[in-house]
C-alpha cells in the first residue's frame, strides 16, 4: 500500500484503552493501523474509541511476523508506540524482576521485525532505578543494538495541562540521527506559563454527590480551558458520575477529614490502625491531584478522597484527572473501567508527545 506524502503509519503495542494513541489519532498526518492489547475488555474499550484501528487481542508473545503481515499487509510502518505494563517497575508496587519486567524484550523483538523509523517507549519512573539502574541500561543497550539512536526524559503530565502529578519516562528512538525534541511545559509556576490545573478546575462542574449516589448532570457550562477540552464535543451529560457505596464508619472517617488531611489527622478513636500516611487521605480542592492509580475509588489506597464531598471518587472524576474527554468510552465492570483509566497515558500528555513526533518526522 502506498503512503500519501507526509502521512505516517503507526502501530500501538500494549495499547491499553488508547491514551497514548489519542495524541497521534487527532493529527491527520498520523494513521494508526494496528493496536495490540492482551485484556479482552480493554481491547473492546480501545476499539470503541478508535474504531478504524485494527485491534489484535493477543498476548504480545503470540504477535508473530505472520500475524503482523496478515493484519497490516505489506505497508511500511513508520512509528511504533507503547509502554509495557509497569507494575513491576512502579516504586509503589513490589519491585521484582519478573516476566513483566522483561516485556521490553518482546517490544524489542517486534521493533526488529517491523523496523519502524522511530518509536516511543513510555513507562513509570521506577524503571530508572529498577535492579540498581541496570534494567534501564539494558533496555537502552538492547534498542541501540537495533540501530536506534535514543533520547529519554522524565515528563510530568502536570506540566502539559493534566490536573494530576504524573511523571513518566518517555524514551524515543530513531534509526540514524535522532531529531526528536521534547515538548516544553505549557503549565507551571514560572512567568509566561499557564497556571497548573487544580482539582476544582477539573471536576468543579460535576454535581456534588454522597457515598453511593449518582448524578450525571453538569452544574455549569465550561468556564476554563481544561473543561473546554474535556467537553469539547458538546456532551450533555457527564456519565459514570457515581460514587461507590461505603460503610458508615468509613463515611464518618471521610467526613471528619478536612481538605488535604490524612490518616494521622484523625481522632484516635476512628483512626485506622493499618495503612501508610497518605492512605485514608483527602485531595486538595485548590491543588492538582496526586498520582492516581486503578485504586482511585478506594479511600484506603493512596490519597484519593474527594475533598469537597468527603467520598470515594467516581469513574468520571478519575477519567477527568487523566484528562480523558467526557465522550471517551470505557468498557467492562466498574473495576475494569478504573483499571483502564488508572493505567493510561493522559491524553493531554500524549498530544504534547505526538505533536513533537510530527515535527521530528518532518525533519
Amino acid at each position: 500500500m502506498e503512503k500519501t506524502r507526509n502521512s505516517y503509519t503507526i502501530i500501538d503495542l500494549f495499547a491499553g484503552v488508547g491514551g497514548l494513541s489519542y495524541g497521534f489519532s487527532r493529527r491527520e498526518e498520523f494513521r494508526i493501523v494496528m493496536a495490540n492489547e492482551i485484556e479482552k475488555d480493554i481491547s473492546i474499550a480501545y476499539t470503541l474509541n478508535h474504531p478504524d484501528v485494527k485491534m489484535v487481542n493477543l498476548d504480545i508473545k503470540d504477535l508473530t511476523e505472520e500475524v503482523l503481515k496478515s493484519t497490516v499487509g505489506e505497508q511500511t510502518i513508520d512509528i511504533v508506540i507503547g509502554g509495557p505494563p509497569c507494575q513491576s517497575y512502579s516504586t509503589l508496587g513490589k519491585r521484582r524482576m519478573d516476566d513483566r519486567a522483561n516485556l521490553f524484550v518482546q517490544y524489542k523483538r517486534l521493533l526488529s521485525v517491523i523496523r519502524p523509523r522511530a518509536f516511543v517507549f513510555e513507562n513509570v519512573t521506577g524503571i530508572l532505578s529498577m535492579d540498581g539502574g541496570r534494567l534501564f541500561q539494558n533496555v537502552r543497550r538492547e534498542f541501540e543494538e537495533l540501530g536506534y539512536q535514543l533520547k529519554y526524559k522524565v515528563l510530568n503530565a502536570l506540566d502539559y495541562g493534566v490536573p494530576q502529578i504524573r511523571e513518566r519516562v518517555i524514551l524515543v528512538g530513531f534509526l540514524g540521527e535522532n531529531p526528536y525534541e521534547y515538548p516544553e511545559p505549557t503549565h507551571g509556576e514560572t512567568a509566561g506559563l499557564k497556571p497548573y490545573v487544580r482539582l476544582k478546575d477539573a471536576i468543579g462542574d460535576l454535581p456534588s454527590i454522597g457515598s453511593g449516589e449518582e448524578n450525571n448532570s453538569y452544574v455549569h457550562e465550561p468556564d476554563n480551558e481544561f473543561l473546554n477540552f474535556v467537553r469539547k464535543n458538546g456532551t450533555t451529560i457527564a456519565t459514570e458520575h457515581k460514587s461507590p457505596q461505603n460503610g458508615a464508619h468509613l463515611i464518618r472517617l471521610m467526613q471528619t477529614l478536612k481538605d488535604g488531611e490524612g490518616k494521622e489527622d484523625l481522632p484516635e478513636e476512628i483512626r485506622p490502625r493499618s495503612g501508610y500516611g497518605n492512605t485514608y487521605a483527602k485531595l486538595w480542592w485548590e491543588k492538582p491531584s496526586t498520582t492516581i492509580t486503578r485504586n482511585f475509588a478506594c479511600p484506603s489506597s493512596s490519597r484519593c478522597i474527594h475533598p469537597r464531598d468527603s467520598r470515594a471518587m467516581s469513574i468520571r472524576e478519575g477519567a477527568r484527572l487523566q484528562s480523558f474527554p467526557d465522550d471517551y468510552q470505557f468498557y467492562g465492570s466498574d473495576g475494569m473501567k478504573r483499571l483502564e483509566i488508572g493505567n493510561a497515558v493522559p491524553p493531554l500528555l500524549s498530544i504534547a508527545i505526538a505533536d513533537k513526533m510530527l515535527e521530528a518526522m518532518e525533519k
